[in-house]
């Protein structure tokens, strides 16, 4: 996927691995691709996890970053030149998440200064009244009607996604800046997981949200629900406050438990339950967060079926979504068993990092807990 001519990464690679060189260039894929190779730097030392670290960064940096009025474009053509130039709060969290660990990996200072510099804009999109993130701006961070971060999503102006990714670079900048500001920030993000996110009814996560916190839907996201148990509970180990942890283990404990709804007769997890029917369509990205969240929650819950629902998902993985002949997973399984390649290989969305995040997690998983 290394763009020789044009710089960074191709936009696309279809489900039967044909390269689309002209496809436009995203944010978060770019940002995505930045965090996993500089994470899987810091964790074998390989110079050539370097080298595509650097190219993201150099890429993401020279051409996504708007000078004009800060934050990163949305989308780039594939020369390299703004295609859409909304800033989109979930893609100034991913180009976070990517720019710290960089820094981590490296040490390199203008990178943390990035990655501050992000912080302090995705803190002017809080919402002073009712609290929590607003979605989405115009270039020059005015608002905009259409908020949606794709096709699939409700046009709200909080959703449960954003701040999940919000949640998650913000713990990543925590271990090399720990501000006084970002910790507060963190704490109240925390909060808003538990208070406003988390329906204690049910046990899963609300998606969607007006200004004043009233869910608009009651589509239940699994995947979101047990990516959203490991990290929230991430998110508490860092802040370090004993009273905190023992409440969010509670909570997560229960998301966890609720997620399992999702779960089908061959240890894959369904995508989601919406109208009254059940998405049985196996997303790879879905499929990796199950083995994290039910890894950690075997951890937090000891003596529990969480390890079992992980191994469970892996083996999944391994036989259903695993191309072996030409590398990384397929889009999907759909609810016939048939391999989904009408969706990319690779792509706006579609890049190592749910899966190669997946890796990192279960290879440092005993360290976390020990």
């Amino acid at each position: 996927m290394i763009d020789l001519e044009f710089g960074g990464f191709y936009g696309k690679m279809d489900g039967y691995n044909n390269l689309v060189p002209y496809a436009s260039k995203g944010a978060v894929m770019h940002a995505r691709i930045l965090w996993t190779f500089s994470a899987a730097y810091r964790k074998f030392n390989d110079k050539s996890n370097l080298q595509i670290a650097e190219r993201a960064y150099l890429y993401l940096r020279d051409n996504f970053i708007d000078k004009e009025y800060g934050g990163v474009f949305w989308e780039l053509d594939y020369q390299g030149k703004p295609l859409n130039k909304k800033k989109q709060t979930y893609a100034q969290g991913f180009a976070l998440y990517g720019f710290s660990e960089f820094y981590r990996a490296t040490g390199i200072s203008e990178a943390l200064e990035l990655s501050i510099n992000l912080f302090k804009l995705i803190e002017l999109t809080f919402d002073a009244e009712y609290g929590g993130y607003l979605e989405a701006f115009a270039q020059d961070w005015s608002p905009i009607a259409d908020m949606r971060l794709s096709e699939k999503d409700e046009n709200q102006v909080k959703t449960m996604n954003t701040h999940l990714h919000i949640l998650e670079p913000y713990t990543n900048l925590l271990q090399v800046w720990p501000n006084d500001k970002l910790i507060s920030a963190q704490k109240v993000l925390v909060d808003l997981f538990t208070s406003k996110i988390y329906d204690s009814r049910t046990g899963h996560l609300n998606l969607f949200f007006d200004k004043e916190w009233t869910p608009t839907t009651d589509t239940i996201s699994y995947g979101h629900d047990i990516e959203a148990a490991w990290l929230l509970w991430e998110a508490a180990t860092i802040l370090n406050i004993p009273a905190l942890s023992q409440s969010i283990k509670d909570i997560v404990t229960n998301i966890g438990l609720a997620s399992v709804e999702g779960i089908l007769p061959d240890g894959s997890m369904a995508y989601e339950f919406k109208n009254g029917h059940l998405d049985g369509e196996r997303h790879w990205w879905v499929q990796a967060e199950a083995v994290v969240g039910y890894s950690y929650l075997s951890k937090i819950v000891p003596d529990s079926k969480f390890l079992d629902l992980a191994e469970n998902a892996w083996k999944f993985i391994q036989t259903n979504l695993i191309d072996v002949q030409f590398g990384e997973w397929y889009w999907s399984v759909l609810p016939d068993g048939q391999i989904n390649r009408g969706d990319d290989k690779a792509g706006f969305w579609k890049c190592p990092y749910h899966n190669g995040r997946m890796c990192l997690e279960i290879l440092g998983l005993n360290d976390l807990f020990c």
